[in-house]
């Protein structure tokens, strides 16, 4: 008896399938495999779906939710890696596995496919957070001296428990440090060892050890000065010593406390106060298919020149063949109007018209639901306080976009003055918007235009013909064309007084 099994890994024809049934009776199916598929591919360079990158169309399931759908994507995870699981060498006979070892293996390798293709959304690695934060990782520095020689935007770039640490043992360092020349000093000299000998002539006085030496190093630096240990004009080393360190000292206080006053007061704690809507809205703005989001500013100081601009982020293949896993494409939104610039006093919502240059022309509602990318918005302005520039960042996937929704108002006029109201700056409302793309939509309104302009032109081809040849008849007779078919052709009907009125120089003259 022969059959054919169909798993998610291989297919097999009922020729080529043998059934045999074992002691236990288990069935199980043996398949000999062609001798030229043998030892195609190394094990060891088998794809597996941990490899396979994210924003890629999402192959649809029987079990999505979203209803079933063919399968035309060739980039999508599921396809590479049952491609890649065919083509791996085996063995010229191999049974299909009925124990439950294979079994978990199987569901686990499912478990992997949907995670990184398509079930498991929430977990697929995004390329901004939702708050601004960059998901990229640089590793495999080959030239870290690049960054001491940008020394202070190195420091300033340092998390603050490591910020203060630096900040510390910058000045501890120099203290111990010098602390340590002056009681070496003091021991050459002997002075150590002649402390309240009133005819030594001691180079620095009251150092008897390393503590009291150290003490002298701190007082110093930090011109505190208690008067009991002093540099006398016996030595000069201990005079240049004096100086050295006073120029560090002033070095380090200008490098730590800038680095700290642009460490608080930089503008990336501005976009905190800077909002953005938590979904994006599709729907029609003045006849035209509109993706749109919202923003606001929570502070009564506002940015000036404010700049918005948007970027698509999408896998894709060339047409050589070429792979480009996170490509970077400009949505326009408002550039050549200058809409782009924002006078930002109030939530305003951000409008990308989907016309013929925009990635999402032939996108329908059922595509976007297939669909794997990422839109980052990018708000930069001057803050009015400081004068320094803030970039303000967010992103939305796919899944954040509401097909056919309009945001409501949040702005009302109260008592001489307008108000905003934030709770109603998330919130949306259903309007009616086809499910098809904008070139569906355009290709039907152009359609409807065609057809309108011709049966216009069928007709005036249908009545035109019937009043010339009325004319035509009467001019042969000698009468002329009358009023009734000069009005209905549109001429204006002029009685022999109007006439006369109108031209009387010529009537004269003839």
């Amino acid at each position: 008896m022969a059959f054919s099994i169909t798993s998610s890994n291989m297919e097999l024809e009922p020729e080529k399938g043998l059934c045999v049934r074992n002691n236990i009776g288990d069935w199980r199916l043996k398949y000999e495999e062609p001798r030229s598929r043998r030892n195609s591919i190394p094990p060891a360079k088998m794809p597996t779906a941990k490899h396979m990158l994210a924003y890629l169309p999402r192959p649809p399931t029987e079990t999505s939710t979203y209803g079933t759908f063919p399968q035309k994507h060739a980039l999508s995870a599921p396809n590479i890696i049952n491609s890649a699981r065919s083509k791996t060498p085996t063995r010229s006979v191999i049974s299909v596995p009925t124990s439950d070892k294979g079994q978990s293996r199987r569901c686990k390798l499912m478990d992997d496919d949907r995670q990184f293709g398509w079930g498991n959304k929430q977990q697929r690695q995004r390329y901004v957070t939702k708050v601004g934060k960059c998901q990229v990782n640089l590793g495999n520095i080959q030239e870290k001296k690049r960054f001491l020689s940008d020394i202070f935007t190195t420091i300033v770039d340092l998390k603050y428990r490591w910020f203060l640490f630096v900040f510390s043992m910058c000045y501890i360092i120099t203290w111990v440090v010098f602390g340590i020349i002056y009681y070496f000093d003091a021991w050459l000299r002997d002075d150590v060892n002649h402390i309240g000998d009133p005819e030594w002539k001691a180079c620095i006085e009251n150092i008897d050890n390393f503590i009291s030496a150290l003490l002298f190093s701190v007082e110093s630096q930090r011109t505190i000065g208690y008067g009991s240990r002093i540099v006398t004009a016996n030595c000069s080393e201990g005079v240049i010593l004096l100086m050295a360190q006073s120029i560090i000292g002033s070095m380090i206080d200008a490098l730590m406390v800038g680095c700290m006053f642009v460490k608080i007061s930089r503008p990336k704690k501005r976009a905190q106060t800077l909002k953005f809507s938590k979904k994006c809205v599709i729907s029609h703005r003045d006849e035209k298919l509109c993706l749109m989001f919202r923003i606001g500013d929570l502070r009564d100081s506002h940015m000036v020149d404010a700049k918005i601009r948007a970027k698509l982020i999408k896998s894709r293949q060339t047409k050589e063949g070429e792979f480009i896993p996170l490509e970077q494409s400009e949505l326009n939104l408002g550039y050549d109007t200058g809409e782009d610039r924002l006078f930002l006093v109030e939530p305003q919502i951000i409008c990308h018209i989907i016309n013929e240059l925009s990635p999402f022309w032939e996108m329908s509602a059922e595509a976007l639901k297939r669909e794997q990318f990422e839109i980052i918005i990018i708000l930069e302005g001057i803050v009015e306080a400081t004068g320094m520039t803030c970039q303000a960042r967010t992103s939305y996937t796919e899944d954040e976009i509401l097909w056919g929704h309009r945001f409501e108002p949040c702005m009302s006029l109260e008592k001489g003055a307008f108000r905003v109201d934030y709770t109603r700056f998330e919130k949306t409302f259903e309007v009616q918007t086809p499910v098809t793309s904008a070139r569906e939509m355009y290709e039907l309104r152009e359609m409807e235009n065609q057809d309108q302009s011709t049966l216009s032109l069928y007709w005036d081809h249908l009545v035109h013909p019937c009043l010339s040849a009325e004319l035509n008849s009467e001019a042969r007779h000698g009468d002329g064309p009358s009023e009734e078919a000069l009005s209905g052709l549109g001429f204006p009907n002029i009685t022999e007084e109007e006439r006369s009125n109108e031209y009387p120089d010529q009537e004269a003259s003839v």
